[in-house]
């Protein structure tokens, strides 16, 4: 009895540990303080690379807290048995999957069928659960790693825009119009200053294209964006048949099935998804004789599993249709090349810089050769994590910078893509 209980014992500290480090290295990419010192991309972005990773890795915790720390399992047989056996049976019937039958019905007689009814699931909830949240938090990584190659340290520009909010009109000026200085030296380092056939040629199928060709186009920032916003709609969705696969099969209906009333006619005291109570079949040798045992086994941790995987299926559901709708946003922003304009002109006509017609067709240039998708993905980043009066004042500090430049001062047309 004491070997076996040292065993168990063992067990459930180096799984314990192992879920620890786990648990740290995820979680330490879901601090709070990490929120406050990034502002380069949007809330439906935190929605998915902080919140969402945040409430996996707690219920990972208190779910692995319940396996590892608490009881995860007690079994009893209808047969008399000793100390040492019961022991045993616990360790092995938590190890090795267990199977649901419901008492009113008769135990399959098969072990074929005994084993399509196994629970195979509940040992791993906690790592699932924090996979799941580095899968959350890749596209961000992602993001934070290839970005920086673009030359612009966009979370540094939102950052001074958003303190120096708090700081006297002098202070936000002074700032404001350094950030403005810092993204016309960006801008200009990243022009195509040489002009010949084939760099016509991208820029024809760049207008087509929209976002493909990288930073000598203007459009490395925003393409890059897109294709991590996609990657969002993509992990989210695939967060559905993972689980469903992890879970058995069930889970892509498991919330339609509460909203119907189904799951509550299958009787929620006793699910068929997250039984309480199970059997495990034991096979004990004692020489030459195999000894065979069915055991009754309790899984306390099922209380919290089942109302932990239904809030997760309508938190993901959730998730998911904010993040395919900001990715479609963003999207139509680059198919429709004339919101840039659009965007600047909104702000330009509010500080009253726009009062000719020779003054709205300047801001066109100034959106398209200028700005480019890429300086307008800036301001749009900017506006989102700051206000309206914060990007038209940034706005207008570009603008006269780039009025004040010679080829615009002596009337003479860009020839820079």
């Amino acid at each position: 009895m004491d070997e076996h209980a040292r065993f168990d014992t063992l067990l459930q500290t180096e799984t314990a540990c192992c879920l620890a480090s786990i648990s740290a290295l995820v979680a330490g990419f879901a601090t709070y303080s990490r929120l406050q010192s990034s502002h380069d991309d949007d809330h439906v972005d935190r929605l998915n690379h902080l919140y969402t990773v945040t409430i996996l890795v707690a219920f990972a915790i208190f779910v692995g807290g319940g396996q590892y720390v608490g009881t995860p399992i007690e079994c009893i047989s209808a047969v008399n048995t000793d100390a040492a056996v019961r022991a045993y049976a616990k360790t092995y019937c938590w190890v090795r999957n267990t199977y649901y039958v419901p008492m009113k019905q008769q135990v399959p007689g098969t072990s074929w069928e005994r084993e399509r009814r196994e629970l195979s699931y509940y040992q791993w909830v906690p790592i699932i659960l924090l996979f799941m949240a580095l899968l959350f938090k890749l596209p961000c990584i992602c993001w934070r790693m290839l970005s920086g190659a673009s030359g612009v340290d966009l979370d540094r520009i939102v950052s001074l825009t958003l303190k120096s909010q708090l700081g006297d009109d002098l202070k936000y000026t002074e700032t404001v119009q350094q950030i403005a200085d810092y993204m016309d030296r960006w801008l200009d380092a990243h022009r195509q200053y040489h002009w010949n056939v084939m760099v016509r040629i991208r820029q024809k199928i760049s207008k087509l294209c929209c976002f493909c060709f990288g930073k000598r186009h203007g459009s490395y920032l925003s393409g890059l964006y897109l294709v991590v916003k996609l990657g969002y709609c993509v992990n989210v969705v695939c967060q559905f048949f993972l689980l469903s696969h992890f879970m058995g099969g069930w889970f892509n209906i498991f919330g339609l099935e509460i909203l119907t009333g189904r799951y509550k006619d299958r009787q929620w005291r006793e699910s068929p998804y997250f039984p309480k109570v199970t059997l495990c079949d034991l096979e004990i040798r004692q020489m030459n004789n195999v000894h065979k045992w069915t055991f009754q086994c309790t899984l306390p941790i099922n209380l919290f599993n089942e109302q932990i995987f239904s809030f997760l299926w309508f938190w993901f559901i959730f998730v998911a249709t904010l993040t395919m709708a900001s990715f479609l946003l963003w999207v139509l922003r680059a198919l429709f090349r004339n919101t840039r304009a659009g965007y600047v002109r909104k702000f330009l006509k509010a500080q009253g810089e726009l009062t000719t017609e020779e003054d709205k067709r300047l801001a066109e240039r100034f959106a398209d050769h200028y700005l480019r998708d890429d300086g307008i993905f800036v301001l749009r980043v900017v506006a989102k994590n700051s206000n309206n009066v914060v990007i038209s004042d940034l706005t207008l500090q570009l603008w006269r910078i780039y009025k004040a430049k010679p080829l615009i001062r002596n009337g003479a047309e860009e020839v820079m893509v």
